[in-house]
Formats: C-alpha cells, structure tokens, sequence
C-alpha cells in the first residue's frame, strides 16, 4: 500500500513503505502483519528527508520521494538512527541528490562507513545535543538518545508543529496497510517490540523521558508503526512505566514447556485452580509452540510469573534455559517467581531456574517450589493449590 503525500501537518509528510513480505524483523522476531519502515518529509524553505528505508524497500520509497518533492530537492537528510531498516537507501539517495547534506550524530559518521564505507566528505553536518536545524517556518532541535537502541541515536522536535521525530521509541511490530487487521491494537505489539528490542535499555529511555518533557508534544512519528496524534499523555506514561521495568497489569503469567506432557498438565491445572479461586487475570504460554518473545513480553506485562520445567539431562530442559536467558539479556527484574519442576529420579530444574533468577534484579522467589515426579497424582494438585493460595495473596 503506498503511503505518498500522507499528510501530518502543513508542510510535514509521511513517505514510509510498509514490508509485508518479511517473515522476522532482524531475523529473530515474527512479524505475521508484516512491519513499516518510516520516513517523513518536511517541506519549507530548505526541505528536509528524515530517514531513509530498507534496501528491500528502496525503490518504493524512492518514489514516494520523488512524489511528494514534486520536483524539489532536498537539502538535507536528517539520520536519526543507523541501523540498517533505517539507512538502507543512504547510499542510493545521496548519488541521486549530489547536493543535499547528511545531518546526524558523530558516532553514526563511523557507523555509516562501517555499514556502507560510505564517506561523504564535506557533505555531513554533525550536530549535538541542544542544537538546531532551520527549515524556514520549521526548525528541527536535537536531542540525543544513545542506546535506544544503539549508540548514534538522536530524535529531533518540531516546535511549530509540536512533532516529536522519535526514531525506534515508540514503535510497533506490524505494517501500516494491516493496521485494521491487529484486532488487540497499539499496545500489544508495541510492547513486544518494546521489550524484546528496547528492553534493556530502561535508564536510557528513561534518559529520554525527562528530555522529553520539556517539549509540548502533539504528534509523535515513530521509524515503526503508526504515526501517534490522541491522547499522547498515554504513550508518555506507558512508556515510563515500561521503563522502568514496573508492571503494567496485576496478573499472573505461567510460562512452561514440557517433555511428555505431564509438566503442560501441571501448568495448566494450575492455571485453572487461580481462575476457580479468584478473578486474577491469568496467561499461560507454551514456549516451545508458542512465540518466545511474546512470552517476554508476557514476563514484563504482568507482576507476577511461574516457570514451569522438566529436568532435561541433569540440567534445564533447554527451550526454558534460552527463555530465562532472555529474559536476562532484557534486564527482567522487580517480579515474583514461582518455580514447578518435574523429575523421574533427580528433579534439578527448580535448581537451576533459581540460579538463573538469582543473576537478575530484585527477583522473590516464592515458595515452595512445587516439585512433579514424573506425572501428575492428588498429592501435586494440593501442591498447586497451596502455591495458588500464595501467588493470589
């Protein structure tokens, strides 16, 4: 679906593609409704290219380029971040436009010859925090945002049209054109995305918030996902709270896998006897079958959470080992735990999950750990009673 000429405000356009034949954004994460890759156009005095798109993308988004110029050239082209999805057609828009200059951070100068050794002597505006760019009516100030999720990060505002340029925060999974099909909304897939590629990131974003603040914003036009005009206020304090790693919703989330199904027998019975005892909102995943990283994004939803896991050759079996080392790398903390191991002969998963949550951050395991000798008998379900008793408090 083309994109050209989509209007924000008097002078500022959306000219982004939408990828829906893409299967995993950055080879690892599903996209079943496909992903957009953003950029804008500011027309006035000078005329400003904010981001370019990926390679895949870039005869598309050269077009809609040229449609929305109507025959004007740019005069600068504005990076806010580096990173391949964003600077794909760098190359290509610079030989078309011999005379436009690249307006970025330092680090991203060397990133960019590092991706593309691409090297636009005398063509590279450098600017720093707190400096600005005029257009004529419009002027660009810059802020930068290293480490969200990469070092040359900078997002730009517009003070006459109160436009926040806020490159990946505030993205979302999911191409433009498909919009109507996600049935769950912004939320859902911009929290997947959130945490699975900004997630460890909490201080910076937070970093960024405070810088944030001292602007009036109106609009903010993400390098993924839709351009955000209601209630701005609600994306401002979800991501705050995301963040800062504090749960979004009271629940529990129970997260397992399982070798012959007695383990699967054990989470979901569990899951049923919270429902019988209270109106706790409970979610339950299957790593194995189900998305991981929505599993993640499971994790950091709710405030509390219960592994589920068969011993696998002394040790974890492995799908729940990279699922906690996910969570890990994504800076999990400030949750309760409950732990339900299962064992033929030498139960050791509850062992090792409690060694991989004790490497996080303010982790309450909760006890006891619930342990299943093979399969499931009455004496296991008094068990998951009791921890159900303990997770509802």
């Amino acid at each position: 679906m083309s994109m050209v000429n989509n209007f924000i405000s008097e002078g500022v356009y959306y000219i982004g593609v939408d990828d829906v034949d893409i299967k995993l954004f950055e080879g690892q994460y599903e996209v079943p409704l496909g992903m957009s890759y953003n950029s804008y156009a500011i027309l006035d005095d000078k005329i400003a290219v904010l981001d370019t798109v990926d390679a895949r993308k870039s005869d598309e988004w050269m077009k809609n380029l040229d449609d929305c110029l109507g025959g004007r050239k740019p005069d600068y082209l504005v990076i806010h971040h580096v990173e391949p999805d964003h600077s794909g057609t760098v190359r290509a828009f610079m030989e078309k436009y011999a005379d436009c200059t690249i307006v970025c951070s330092q680090k991203a100068v060397g990133m960019l010859e590092n991706l593309y050794e691409l090297r636009f002597d005398g063509r590279v505006q450098i600017v720093k925090e707190g400096d600005t760019l005029s257009l004529g009516s419009h002027e660009l100030s810059f802020v930068m945002a290293p480490m969200i999720h990469w070092p040359e990060v900078m997002v730009s505002y517009d003070k006459k049209d109160k436009i926040l340029f806020s490159a990946d925060a505030f993205g979302k999974f999911g191409a433009l054109s498909r919009e109507d099909e996600d049935d769950e909304g912004w939320a859902c897939e911009a929290r997947r995305y959130y945490f699975n590629i900004c997630g460890k990131y909490g201080a910076m974003v937070q970093n960024l918030l405070k810088k944030a603040s001292a602007f009036d914003i109106s609009v903010i036009c993400p390098l993924h996902g839709p351009v955000l005009t209601d209630n701005i206020s609600y994306y401002l304090g979800i991501y705050n709270t995301w963040s800062k790693y504090e749960p979004e919703d009271k629940g529990i989330f129970i997260a397992y896998c399982s070798l012959h199904g007695n383990t699967a027998t054990a989470a979901n019975k569990l899951a049923e006897i919270i429902r019988e005892m209270s109106d706790v909102k409970v979610s339950v995943a299957d790593i194995v079958d189900d998305d991981i990283h929505e599993a993640v994004e499971d994790a950091f939803r709710y405030d509390r959470m219960v592994l589920a896991a068969p011993t696998y050759d002394g040790d974890l079996m492995p799908v729940m080992a990279d699922f906690l080392n996910l969570l890990k790398v994504k800076a999990y903390q400030n949750r309760k735990v409950a732990l339900i191991e299962n064992g033929s002969w030498a139960p050791m998963a509850g062992k090792k999950m409690r060694e991989s949550l004790g490497s996080m951050k303010n982790i309450t395991v909760v006890e006891p750990v619930v342990t299943i000798m093979s399969s499931v008998k009455d004496s296991t379900i008094q068990d998951l009673r009791k921890l159900a008793e303990t997770l509802i408090g």
